[in-house]
């Protein structure tokens, strides 16, 4: 098979696509397909599945060169037969991915048809500007050396989410843009600051430190230059943000009224993480995290306004139930404060900043990576990061790499899942634990600390209301982050579970490490013993992990299909879909379905 940058975004296209449709459009058929004479007289035949594309008279056949119990098949070859032809022929993975999102829209979407035409124009969009962006990325990648500090690893991630079906679209970003602002090609920048009147300025900070002293701290050498004597407040801004602020017309009268002024760039150099808008310098003690005017995957990227104040909130609450003492292995990252300008009759003014804890400067970074970093596919040829991480403490320990996987596994569930779910059975907190918000710290190979990160990613229990209402009386006017418990179980299930969990399940599997059935036997015992010692929600939750025939999964190419910015639906919902759990107690008989 060819390296070729083209070659390789498009197999990484194929992949990312046909997950998704195999777990949320049609499951398939399994099947073999001959591939010439093999031994004894026989046929040589190879592992398939097999998809009807009925608006189009034809089936397609794709290749399992790898099938995963947890959700990430690896395909190989495709062929297609049309109704009138009575042979196979080979097809190109893109060709495929098209003929899937035709049959998709023309077999499976219902709705007025102009609307789905437009839906699927956008969706073609999106596929071709996340094929592009992965060649680009691909071609920076090689020559790029193995990462081995916090932001090496966040800019490391050549193929993006492997759970959506376009995951390394960014509409807005023009590929100069991409190239200088995005994290891939590690591009380094400076902040665009404004100068606002006071009057006109929010900010609010928990730490010792004010906000304009921390903004401050953001100019290093330019401080002095930049030093304000007429009262006015600096605001820094990430520069597409500022670039699409300076086209608004509140704005523009605000600076024809002498209220705010655009500084241009200055200060320390910043560098994009995983997350494209929150930005990473290892000589400031905090991470800058900006609205910007580009739409990731899903959503549009915006700071509202109501998760200033829910970070700062948070920060309080979680210091205040001592749940990192008693879990020294667990941390939070904290965003503490933020800054923001007002604009009358507007929630958001598009200024809104937050502030977050940056434990990751210098040395502290090294070892330190994201589990969507550490469970990314390589380039062809390479290890994964975590096939890297199993050879090297096989080698040194003198273990086979299948006694290494069980140990990492079960250390990584200690540091991570379990206190997770502690935290949600003792005080209702549970949180948006996905791959891309969980970091690990694995200096020596193991597992040792897990970090979470994402201020948009608390779940409260409406039965824990009174209580943590009595550890912060300001966590009343987080009202928007309480829910009953059934919803927290279904979102908990797919983010820490599905998504978290099962991407380190099916990593070691498609490296061929382990079976994933040994690692999800050793999840639900873990998951067994945790039922029988909680007593709150977190029981609860561990109980229907364990009972449910179904698991919730959030539905990437579903939410995509009818173009849902599921950051403007109602509680922040993307559509979900209900998929065979294999942790039930009947399912790990014989686990055939592909969950995540």
């Amino acid at each position: 098979m060819s390296t070729s940058s083209r070659n390789i975004a498009e197999q990484a296209t194929l992949r990312a696509f046909l997950n998704c449709y195999l777990r949320e459009v049609e499951p398939g058929i399994y099947c073999g397909h001959v591939v010439g004479a093999g031994t004894q007289g026989l046929p040589a035949t190879v592992d398939c599945v097999e998809l009807p594309l009925a608006s189009q008279q034809a089936m397609l056949r794709v290749e399992l060169e790898y099938r995963s119990l947890t959700g990430c098949h690896r395909f190989g070859r495709l062929w297609l037969r049309r109704s009138r032809e009575h042979g196979w022929r080979a097809t190109e993975p893109f060709a495929a991915v098209l003929m899937l999102v035709h049959e998709i829209y023309r077999g499976f979407c219902r709705g007025d048809d102009e609307r789905l035409r437009q839906q699927e124009l956008e969706l073609l969009t999106r596929l071709t500007d996340s094929y592009r962006q992965m060649m680009e990325h691909i071609d920076a990648g090689r020559q790029q050396p193995a990462p081995v500090h916090f932001i090496d690893t966040e800019q490391s991630v050549l193929f993006g989410h492997w759970l959506h079906p376009t995951p390394k679209s960014r509409q807005g970003m023009t590929d100069w843009q991409q190239r200088r602002y995005g994290p891939e090609q590690r591009g380094r920048f400076a902040l665009h600051y404004f100068a606002a009147s006071p009057e006109l300025v929010r900010h609010r900070s928990a730490r010792e430190q004010t906000v304009p002293q921390m903004v401050s701290a953001l100019l290093g050498a330019d401080a002095d230059r930049l030093a304000r004597t007429d009262g006015k407040l600096l605001l820094p801004m990430h520069p597409l943000q500022a670039e699409a602020l300076l086209l608004q017309p509140a704005v523009q009268a605000l600076m024809e009224a002498g209220r705010l002024e655009h500084l241009g760039p200055a200060g320390h150099a910043f560098t994009a993480t995983s997350s494209v808008r929150t930005l990473y310098c290892e000589a400031l003690p905090w991470m800058i995290k900006f609205s910007i005017p580009v739409r990731i995957t899903n959503s549009l990227r915006r700071n509202r306004r109501h998760e200033l104040d829910a970070g700062l909130i948070m920060d309080r609450l979680l210091q205040r139930t001592g749940f990192d003492r008693r879990y020294p292995a667990f941390g939070m990252i904290h965003d503490p404060a933020w800054i923001t300008l007002d604009f009358p009759e507007q929630e958001e003014s598009g200024f809104e900043v937050i502030l977050r804890d940056n434990p990751f400067g210098g040395e502290a970074g090294r070892g330190v990576t994201s589990l969507a970093a550490l469970t990314a596919e390589p380039l062809p040829g390479a290890p994964s990061a975590l096939a890297g991480l199993i050879a090297g403490i096989a080698a040194r320990d003198g273990d086979t790499p299948a006694m290494v996987c069980r140990r990492w596994f079960e250390r990584y569930l200690d540091c991570a899942l379990e206190p997770l779910i502690c935290l949600y059975d003792e005080h209702g907190i549970a949180l948006e634990a996905h791959q891309q918000n969980s970091l690990l710290r694995v200096t020596d190979g193991y597992p040792s600390a897990y970090y979470y990160r994402d201020n948009q990613g608390y779940y409260l229990s409406e039965r824990y209301r009174d209580s943590l209402q009595a550890l912060v009386p300001e966590a009343a006017n987080l009202a928007a982050l309480y829910y009953p418990d059934a919803e927290i179980r279904d979102r908990f299930a797919y983010y820490a579970v599905v998504n978290q969990v099962c991407a380190v399940v099916s990593r070691m599997g498609n490296d061929g490490l382990i079976d994933e059935a040994s690692l999800l036997a050793l999840l639900r015992r873990r998951l067994e013993r945790l039922a029988e010692r909680l007593h709150g929600a977190g029981r609860d939750f561990a109980s229907s992990l364990l009972s449910r025939p179904f698991i919730p999964a959030k539905g990437n190419l579903l939410t995509r299909l009818y173009d849902v910015d599921e950051l403007d639906a109602d509680n922040e919902q993307a559509i979900y879909t209900r998929l065979p759990n294999p942790l039930c107690r009947d399912a790990l008989k014989e686990v055939t379905h592909a969950v995540a």
